[in-house]
């Protein structure tokens, strides 16, 4: 991927598209090819197709996704499976049809089984069955790493699927209902010390253990791996590490500053247990992340306080 070749980064108003593009431009990439939904629909086959025929992208990322909370899997089922299965569908077809020389897919760690053993490993996937809270949009991810790996097999189109842990960072989604729980406990616990309130209540028992990425080590990883990962299986990334939904819920607490009781709700949905990778592989090949979760927390904290008045609520 020369300095000068032309990338096409699907979803580059997200929160991992907007980062990938960042390392892009940092990097020295210049001929970044971006469309805002208004003027690219990814789930128009037509729309997309004529976009690639007329801008024939040489590099695609693609982390164009409909993604959300617990909840936001909960109320929105048939939203998650048929975006994101359109979306990708039509990406990897016209990205065939018009000479694509490399396709990067972002997948995500929950198409991995509710009970896999931890660490999760690449060899766990379709081993047993999902967390029902989020297995629409895994189901999504799942097809995406099987068409990759279809389009890779029959027709040598050059893909390759990562498989990042929970992401966070600038740029994320802080909406009430439908964000993740890191960008989540922030708000909640911003608008609480600014309230303040006595107490904030997190979903939950506190017990689950996740891992978080910061964006900006993704993008790296990305980039990383475009230029030195070539095969059809699967690469993890993320830190190899997770903490309990608790002592984030106490890391944020601590970032934003906010002095009132913390407690938890059980009689809310918790998730699957435990969910963190192994990322054996990805160090193998060199890369591993820079930004501890603290440093990442207080960055994000930092672009949220920045940007709050422009938030979906």
């Amino acid at each position: 991927m020369e300095k000068n070749s032309r990338i096409f980064v699907a979803g580059h108003r997200g929160l991992v598209g907007g980062a990938i593009v960042r390392r892009l431009r940092q990097e020295g990439y210049e001929n970044i090819l971006e469309r805002t939904h208004a003027e690219l629909d990814l789930t128009r086959q037509d729309e997309v197709d004529r976009f690639f025929a007329a801008a024939r992208p040489e590099y695609l990322f693609l982390a164009a996704a409909k993604v959300g909370g617990i909840y936001a899997n909960a109320t929105y089922p048939a939203d998650f499976m048929y975006s994101n299965l359109q979306i990708q569908n039509n990406c990897f077809e016209s990205a065939r049809r018009h000479g694509v020389r490399k396709v990067q897919f972002l997948g995500s760690s929950c198409i991995y089984p509710r009970d896999c053993p931890q660490p999760m490993t690449e060899e766990s996937l379709l081993t047993g069955p999902l967390e029902q809270t989020n297995q629409w949009y895994a189901i999504a991810k799942i097809a995406g790493i099987l068409m990759s790996q279809a389009y890779r097999r029959q027709h040598r189109l050059n893909t390759i699927s990562l498989m990042p842990t929970n992401l966070y960072g600038p740029g994320d989604n802080f909406h009430h209902e439908n964000s993740h729980v890191l960008p989540a406990l922030i708000r909640r616990f911003h608008e609480a010390k600014v309230q303040d309130s006595e107490k904030v209540v997190v979903w939950g028992s506190g017990t689950p253990i996740r891992e978080f990425l910061h964006v900006d080590d993704l993008a790296d990883a990305a980039l990383f791996l475009m230029h030195h990962y070539d095969s059809e299986e699967i690469i993890n990334v993320g830190v190899g590490q997770g903490l309990t939904i608790r002592a984030l819920a106490q890391l944020v607490q601590k970032v934003v500053g906010y002095p009132g009781e913390l407690q938890f709700d059980p009689s809310k949905p918790d998730g699957t247990p435990e969910k963190c990778l192994n990322v054996n592989k990805l160090t193998q090949q060199g890369w591993q992340a820079k930004i501890s979760l603290e440093e990442g927390i207080i960055q994000t904290y930092r672009w949220f306080l920045e940007h709050q008045d422009s938030f979906r609520m």
